[in-house]
């Protein structure tokens, strides 16, 4: 009798900490088809979970589990958790997703496995995502990007990238996300990829653009439909259908309602998502009923055991009691844990709140000094573009001396806009390196010729000295390279009078394709004192006030120079006396495109061109600005003809001919990248210069893909605006 009452207690005792582990941890069952990988599974269950079949899909991840458990493979344990997680995401069961997510979180502290912790935070960003803490979102997929390379996830991430952008109204910036993924080479979800990123666009142009997003809608259809997108062929018919009543085509509208009734009506509709629901259910528990069975027959095999001796039976049963004891006290420490976790969730959330909001006021920061650098240029363009003019209309001595004081104050306050809009973008973390081809010596040969002018007003000779041995072409990014030479040149000048300015270029080595280019500027000026040169970079920083008044300009230059550096991971150098000059240096990685050596001479000699005849199309909105253009362009003998929009240029480029087209960028209705895109497509020769008020949002790459040769930023210095007309209509001929 006391033989069964200890066996009564030791069974009850197991019995409850059996119920409670239950909630916790789930073993998978053997496959009955190991002789199938991993690879083979996931495969079956993304195409189920793609065409809406999760109930097979599911089934699909368990043998996988299965599989994966008898092979002892933790990191195929770990992908099969996150298939759950990401299925029943599909379900809209968020707590059950979390729950296998949280599995992997645990197996992932144990196991060094870049690819599982990559999908747990991309799991992480789409948690936030449906909780629309969308800059958190950002933040996770930016992280889960950096931990894998692996194409498919990288495309997913592309994808839910677009889906926050959406979220967060940000059309045009989800458009480009969507765009990237219409062509995509992704081996397992192409065309899953495809018709998204075709969705994505029809519900973005749903909004005000029926015609768009008919066309959108038209283009994923047929993909969707060959691969059994269920989900996908429900939403496309309905965005269709409302457009083409949208745009009051009835019939062609009661087509795609009749198809949608249709779907809805098919075996993978309502039905199907509930069963799919329950074969969710039925997995999850099969999984917690196997933990169930594993824990009771390691109950048998100790009840057994216990039965073998007396004194067996009561260790067992002192074991228990300790056990229950332990039990108790873990859950009165489980109560505490969880008052603590609880307190440091709410901690967290307002911590979270916080730094939104001070990432919004951030971004508000940001936006308002766009706006208004970039409202400033078109007045201002009408400011110095006139006084310029008027000084080559032979003004009185007394006029002269007005203008020229005018000029000054223009091209001092054009400077300060370019400085704070060029800190902007870099404290916005909108910069990025190009990786394009281009000629490094024609580039520097560039940024010398445009500042001659400015190294003769101060009578300083400005040198240029070329390693013979650096290649002919380079991979690499010429506008930021340019940026930082014209700062540098440019200060090297302004504190150089009667002196010298030498720019010295070296090839200092060169791995396999990969060059190291040394870049140095020396100057015979007044020189940096030792004590003023810790806080020479730093914003707004000109060593001293008397500098500043003397030589002028806004203290930012050297401060955009090192960002600049920053982003091709180099730094700047400085070597300076006080009275004798300065020396700044610094090397960049550059990938070589040849491996000649170019025979082109080191000394430069700028180019001077003869415009008389040419015949120029000015595509300008601004009244005042087509003005102060037409009247520059005669200056110089040439004629000119005058688009008030993107319409008109286009019209008047197919109807006549001309040497080059002079483009503004931003104009009411038709863009100016939108009208170089539809010239390009009867005249791919035209010289075509972009003439724009630069803003944050500006994209120069745009600007180049759409079709553009080159780009002048409003306003500009004369001398500048003729070199590339130049350069475009006569060197072009000559290539």
């Amino acid at each position: 009798m006391k033989k069964v009452k200890h066996n009564l207690i030791f069974k009850t005792v197991l019995t409850a900490i059996f119920s409670c582990l239950l909630f916790s941890c789930a073993i998978a069952q053997e496959s009955p088809t190991a002789f199938k990988d991993l690879d083979y599974y996931f495969s079956v269950a993304r195409k189920n979970k793609n065409q809406n079949n999760i109930k097979s899909a599911l089934e699909a991840i368990q043998k996988a589990a299965d599989y994966a458990e008898k092979k002892e493979d933790e990191k195929g344990l770990i992908d099969c958790f996150h298939k759950y997680a990401f299925l029943y995401l599909e379900l809209n069961n968020v707590p059950r997703s979390k729950f296998y997510w949280d599995r992997t979180r645990v197996l992932l502290k144990n196991i060094a496995y870049p690819y599982g912790s990559s999908e747990s935070k991309y799991l992480e960003a789409i948690y936030l995502y449906l909780d629309k803490n969308n800059f958190q979102a950002e933040e996770k997929l930016s992280e889960a990007k950096q931990l894998s390379n692996d194409r498919n996830l990288l495309n997913r991430i592309v994808l839910t990238q677009a889906n926050i952008n959406f979220q967060k109204t940000n059309f045009l910036k989800a458009s480009r996300f969507y765009n990237a993924l219409v062509v995509n080479s992704d081996i397992y979800e192409k065309d899953y990829f495809t018709t998204q990123d075709y969705l994505g666009l029809a519900k973005i142009n749903s909004f005000d653009n029926p015609e768009d997003c008919i066309k959108f809608g038209l283009e994923a259809l047929p993909i969707a439909k060959k691969n059994g997108f269920i989900n996908e062929m429900l939403e496309i018919n309905t965005l269709v259908g409302k457009a083409y009543e949208d745009i009051k085509d009835y019939n062609t509208a009661l087509i795609f309602n009749k198809n949608l009734i249709h779907l809805k009506d098919s075996l993978y509709g309502i039905t199907a998502s509930k069963a799919s629901e329950r074969t969710a259910n039925d997995i999850h528990i099969e999984g917690l009923e196997q933990d169930v069975k594993t824990l009771l027959d390691k109950n048998l095999e100790q009840e057994a055991s216990i039965n073998r001796s007396e004194s067996t039976n009561i260790v067992a049963f002192a074991i228990l009691a300790i056990i229950s004891l332990l039990a108790i006290s873990l859950y009165r420490n489980n109560q505490i844990k969880i008052k603590t976790n609880n307190l440091l969730q709410k901690t967290n959330k307002e911590l979270e709140i916080a730094k939104d909001e001070a990432v919004k006021a951030m971004e508000a920061k940001t936006n308002f000094l766009s706006t208004v650098s970039h409202e400033l240029r078109t007045p201002l363009y009408a400011v110095t573009g006139l006084t310029n003019l008027l000084l080559e209309e032979n003004p009185t001595e007394n006029q002269k001396e007005h203008l020229k004081s005018l000029k000054f104050s223009g091209d001092y306050l054009l400077n300060f806009i370019n400085d704070i809009l060029q800190v902007n973008k870099i404290d916005a973390q909108k910069l990025e390196t190009l990786q394009i081809e281009f000629s490094l010596r024609k580039t520097i040969k560039d940024v010398i010729d445009s500042l001659q002018q400015s190294a003769k007003s101060n009578n300083t000779k400005l040198n240029l000295v070329i390693d013979k041995k650096i290649s002919r072409a380079h991979l690499g990014d010429p506008i930021k390279i340019s940026q930082i030479l014209i700062n540098l040149i440019g200060n090297a000048i302004k504190f150089t009078k009667n002196g010298e300015v030498t720019v010295t270029i070296n090839e200092l080595k060169k791995v396999e394709d990969i060059c190291t280019i040394y870049f140095e500027v020396k100057d015979t000026g007044i020189g940096i004192s030792n004590e003023l040169q810790e806080n020479i970079f730093d914003s707004f920083e000109q060593g001293s006030i008397q500098i500043n008044r003397e030589y002028g300009g806004t203290g930012l230059g050297l401060t955009i120079v090192k960002n600049l550096l920053n982003l091709f991971g180099s730094t700047i150098h400085l070597e300076s006396t006080k009275g004798v000059g300065s020396i700044f240096s610094f090397e960049i990685e550059l990938v070589c495109k040849d491996k000649g050596a170019s025979n082109t001479e080191d000394e430069y000699i700028p180019q001077e061109f003869i415009f008389e005849g040419l015949k120029l199309l000015i595509v300008e909105d601004n009244k005042i600005n087509q003005v102060i253009t037409k009247k520059m362009l005669s200056k110089k003998g040439m004629a000119s003809d005058i688009a008030n929009n993107g319409t008109e240029a286009i019209e008047l480029a197919q109807n006549n001919t001309y040497d080059a087209i002079l483009m503004d960028i931003h104009m009411p209705g038709i863009s100016g990248v939108e009208a170089t895109i539809e010239i390009r497509k009867f005249d791919s020769e035209i010289p075509i210069i972009a003439l724009t008020a630069i803003s944050l949002d500006d994209s120069v790459e745009n600007f180049y893909a759409a079709g553009c040769d080159d780009i002048v930023t409003k306003p500009f210095k004369p001398d500048y605006f003729y070199q590339k007309i130049g350069e475009n209509i006569f060197n072009k001929k000559i290539t």
